[in-house]
């Protein structure tokens, strides 16, 4: 398992080790003693699997205010997505700064968003399952979400085309409406 600092403090891309041969592959999604070893001291408390039918839906971008703030470990397990993560730490030297990822079945790279962040994600390709942990169990009341489109953050999406969006993404607020409780330290 290898892991690679991103230009966000606080989020990691990790490659995990594959085995493979003439069967197939095998890999360890997630094994806490390698992970601590890794510097990565986590209680995962809930897993979350999402599916989406159609390439350019696009989920987020989300996060939880505190005390309900999740550190998330994202995976793709069936076909591709960009996976976009935004500082939302006020005093963060990065704040309102994105970084963004292919995520896919074929790669397998895992993204390690600590709280602070704002998450999210489109489809690359149709039939998409987006597995994540998270250490914190889901809160309606402390969840918000940033426009994925905000002109301040200025993700560079991979698409050309009208993005598939809920309501609730679809009318998301920008940045600097958002309600943040997230400092540094």
């Amino acid at each position: 398992m290898k892991t690679i600092k991103t230009d966000l403090e606080g989020v990691l891309l990790i490659e995990p080790t594959v085995f493979g041969d003439h069967r197939g592959w095998f890999m360890e999604t997630y094994n806490e003693e390698k992970y601590k070893r890794l510097g990565i001291s986590l209680s995962f408390v809930q897993d979350n699997h999402s599916f989406s039918a159609t390439k350019g839906t696009l989920r987020g971008l989300h996060f939880q205010l505190e005390p309900k703030a999740q550190t998330k470990l994202i995976r793709c397990t069936k076909g591709s997505i960009f996976d976009v993560v935004v500082d939302i730490r006020k005093e963060s030297p990065t704040y309102g700064k994105w970084f963004g990822i292919e995520l896919s079945e074929e790669n397998k790279k895992q993204l390690l968003i600590s709280k602070g962040f704002a998450h999210g994600y489109t489809t690359l390709t149709e039939n998409v399952e987006v597995q994540y942990k998270v250490d914190e169990l889901y809160s309606p009341e402390h969840e918000r979400g940033i426009a994925w489109n905000d002109p301040s953050i200025g993700i560079n999406w991979p698409m050309n085309f009208k993005p598939i969006l809920s309501e609730k993404d679809d009318e998301a607020p920008m940045l600097y409406e958002v309600e943040s409780d997230f400092l540094l330290g």
